[in-house]
């Protein structure tokens, strides 16, 4: 069985991009460590609770039990969607949980994958998810099919050199600091990166398609943050594309 190890992924803004899929191994390795994190969670609960159980033996053996339990099932969830889709071994390996088809990734979605986690796990060593992921053309496990995710290997960027992007001295936007702060908090960094890539990558395109590319760029960062008129004054779609990632990155 052949594996493509990436995914091609379109916006609803008709943008089309490519991100790399996570390896099973890479999978595997931040697996473990979210397993270490939570035995170690487990392990402080156990002695907590075991000052309970010394008053009160049922009572506390249940409460632990029950603090386990959340601890085991709550793990992933709370960090993913806090986090956008990241654990702790998901982030000590650049790997984060998206949603398939490039939307934003739900509450619902991280409830649904982590929430078949035990299927998958079953019997041992998640051999249930193992086996859909192997069949699984973008190796999604169970959890993953149900959620309508998957995961993606997103290695560390370096800041870009600003001075590539050939844009203007001046960038109108910076008078509106309260804008800005707007739009750096809606823009996600996949979002920027897009962006970013189209302008590096201008010339590969062809007039009309650059045309169209950069209105629907321009169109969805300003539906983030709309900016005055005033600060549009003679900027093409393309040079607003160029103030929103100068703000970005810089």
């Amino acid at each position: 069985m052949k594996f493509d190890n990436t995914i091609q992924i379109q916006t609803p803004e008709g943008i089309s991009f490519a991100m790399d899929l996570a390896s099973p191994l890479m999978r595997f390795f931040a697996c473990a460590v979210d397993n270490l994190a939570i035995i170690v969670i487990v392990s402080f609960l156990g002695q907590l609770f075991g000052l309970l159980e010394l008053v009160a033996p049922d009572f506390g053996s249940a409460m632990l039990t029950i603090a386990v339990f959340l601890v085991y099932m709550g793990y992933s969830i709370i960090l993913e969607w806090y986090w956008q889709g990241c654990t702790v071994g998901k982030r000590l390996f650049n790997l984060r949980v998206v949603d398939s088809h490039g939307l934003r990734l739900h509450f619902s979605q991280v409830f649904m994958r982590n929430l078949l986690r035990v299927i998958d796990t079953l019997p041992i060593f998640y051999m249930v998810g193992g086996l859909f992921s192997f069949f699984s053309p973008l190796s999604q496990r169970l959890g993953d099919m149900v959620g309508n995710t998957v995961v993606v290997h997103t290695p560390p960027r370096m800041k870009p050199d600003l001075a590539k992007l050939g844009g203007q001295k001046f960038n109108s936007f910076r008078e509106y600091p309260h804008l800005v702060a707007r739009l750096r908090q809606r823009i996600s960094p996949k979002e920027a990166e897009i962006g970013l890539q189209a302008i590096l990558r201008r010339d590969e395109f062809e007039d009309k398609a650059c045309l169209v590319l950069f209105q629907r760029l321009a169109d969805f960062y300003l539906d983030k943050s709309p900016f005055p008129e005033e600060a549009q004054i003679g900027l093409t779609n393309e040079q607003l594309v160029r103030n929103v990632v100068e703000i970005l990155y810089n």
